[in-house]
């Protein structure tokens, strides 16, 4: 009988520690690394990797596949770069606790903040569930490529409390708070990783109404803090907008000297945010300095919407002809935009922004005529575009509006044509600031939005867009590799406590990526209706996954998932078992 299920030969070893890279051999048994080195034993499999790299599998600690993760065992798109961890249940919304009556609510919820289609959600959805350990026993029962972990959600858990009285600026009493308390620290001991909560106004339901937790209190927050502190483990993530007035970060110091815990947020160049990002850091470790634990999540490149005909934002989203049209079947459609004269007629209207929040207007009159932060998505695209390749100055060159330019952008390739609008991180115009924050320990690698904006966003490929640009391409400057896979894979798991996993030793989970790393390559995105009820959502895959490995089992090869599920639910903090070396 061979000594082990899996032995990779003569691959470049990074193995998360931030250690410099060796050339060895990975010998797995039941699901563990048994040793790394030199393996004289034999195996059922042996992967040959000479020349590529073999790093731990990638763990995401920012998705949204709350929905998706009860119908769908691929995982796609996270699944496809070499992401074999997500935590999902970010930013305040989530599907449980749930009564029958706030389903819908709840879909609307998801729908409007993170942009996954509704129908989508109903018809995949079995709600098996009321309360969150409910939820998690209903994740149980399926397995998948990955492993998933999640946070009780504000939202649901507000609206649970609260029933009708949850609207915008309800204040909940005593009782409500103790409740809410009561029920998050139920779902932590149940097994959820943490609890989130969203405090921005860019975040809205289908109905255009902020989220339960934009309007909470400090003292709300830090009673369900403490209630993860009397469960003894969990992280408290955050989207805020962070106003002066609120103090959130003397709030969230306060909260994490007081349980113990990590408190996290969204640490972004964002028009929505009153602190500039540099004084986000800076109140950060003004409080860290005095005992806090808080934690910078940061994304790694422009949070951008992909923009095209079919998508759910584009420049002309809100002229009349177009809404005259939005309802029409893609064909028909179609048909109209590459019409000469109705082109015409589209460009010589005015938008049509009368229906449009106050809160948001900013954001929409850059997607509408924001040319010169607008860039055209070509085959070999580079997230991090210079002013000579925006719409604005390849319309001048051309000859053309900004306007017509993009409107013939969109209707390039038989109407499929993308454009990309940075609109978070990218004020700079680079990603220069985000070099020296890669470096810093009191920051964690985040924000893919994994599983979620399905018709604006396609950032679940961030683990091989740093992998591509920050450490082989980028022309402005790059991060070393070791660090890189140590951000990815150690620095997010032990953030939420999940020490079995991010390392290549004896003793830790067999979630590995082989990496042929000069091939490594970001595919064109494409827009797909594969989701329940033909639900859309914007997808993108990668060259250079030689293999992705969870658990011991092989899930992907070149891509291309080999129908193995050896994913399963977390529960807790998670410790390393100890794997005795074989002879």
């Amino acid at each position: 009988m061979p000594a082990f299920d899996l032995i990779i030969r003569n691959g470049t070893i990074v193995d998360g520690t931030g250690d410099k890279s060796f050339t060895g051999d990975i010998a797995i048994r039941d699901g563990l690394i048994a040793q790394v080195g030199t393996v004289t034993g034999d195996a059922a499999e042996e992967i040959d990797a000479s020349g590529h790299l073999v790093t731990p599998g990638f763990v995401d600690i920012h998705t949204h596949y709350d929905g998706q993760a009860t119908w769908d065992q691929e995982m796609a798109p996270s699944s496809w770069h070499g992401v074999t961890t997500v935590v999902m249940g970010n930013c305040g919304v989530g599907f449980a606790p749930a009564r029958r009556d706030q389903h819908e609510w709840l879909i609307g919820l998801m729908e409007g903040v993170e942009d996954i289609p509704g129908t989508a959600l109903a018809e995949g959805m079995t709600w098996k569930w009321e309360s969150f350990p409910e939820y998690l026993d209903a994740l149980e029962e399926l397995p998948r490529t990955v492993d998933v972990a999640t946070h009780v959600p504000h939202g649901a858990v507000r609206a649970y409390v609260l029933g009708e009285r949850e609207r915008p600026g309800a204040v909940p009493t005593a009782d409500d708070i103790a409740r809410m308390a009561q029920i998050v620290e139920e779902g932590v001991r149940a097994g959820a990783l943490g609890f989130s909560t969203s405090r921005t106004v860019i975040h809205r339901d289908i109905d255009g109404e902020v989220v339960p937790g934009t309007t909470a209190t400090a003292e709300e927050l830090i009673e369900i803090g403490r209630a993860m502190g009397r469960a003894g483990h969990g992280v408290f993530e955050m989207a805020s907008d962070m106003k002066r007035e609120w103090d959130e970060f003397g709030w969230m110091g306060k909260m994490s000297r007081e349980t113990g815990l990590p408190v996290t947020f969204a640490a972004l160049q964002s028009i929505a945010k009153e602190m500039p990002l540099d004084e986000q850091i800076a109140a950060m470790r003004a409080e860290n300095d005095n005992g806090a634990n808080i934690v910078a999540q940061i994304a790694l490149r422009g949070n951008g919407i992909v923009m095209a005909w079919q998508g759910t934002v584009h420049p002309f989203r809100f002229r009349p002809s177009f809404q005259a049209i939005e309802a029409l079947p893609w064909e028909e459609q179609r048909a109209k935009l590459l019409d000469l004269e109705f082109k015409a007629q589209m460009l010589s209207e005015q938008n049509d922004l009368s229906q449009v929040n106050q809160d948001i207007l900013p954001l929409v009159m850059v997607v509408c005529g924001g040319w010169a932060m607008q860039y055209q998505m070509d085959p070999d695209f580079d997230y991090e575009p210079q002013p000579d390749e925006s719409i604005a100055a390849r319309a001048e060159a051309a000859g053309k509006s900004g306007e017509e330019y993009a409107y013939d952008l969109l209707c390039s390739d038989e109407g499929k044509g993308f454009i990309y609008l940075p609109i978070l991180n990218y004020a700079d115009g680079n990603l220069d600031f985000l070099e020296t924050l890669q470096q810093d320990s009191d920051t964690v690698n985040s924000l893919s939005d994994g599983g979620a904006h399905c018709g604006t966003i396609c950032d679940a490929a961030s683990p091989t867009f740093m992998l591509q640009h920050w450490v082989r391409d980028r022309a402005r400057g790059t991060i070393g590799l070791e660090n890189a896979i140590k951000r990815q894979c150690a620095d997010t798991a032990r953030l939420y406590g999940l020490e079995d996993r991010g390392i290549i030793a004896p003793g830790y989970l067999a979630d590995l990526n082989i990496i042929d790393f000069e091939r490594l390559k970001l595919g064109k995105p494409w827009l797909a209706f594969d989701l329940p009820a033909g639900g859309k959502r914007l997808l993108q895959k990668a060259d250079g996954y030689v293999a992705t490995i969870k658990n011991g089992a092989v899930t992907f090869r070149e891509g291309a998932w080999t129908g193995a599920t050896p994913g399963g639910l977390i529960r807790g903090p998670q410790r390393v078992e100890l794997a005795e070396a074989a002879e």
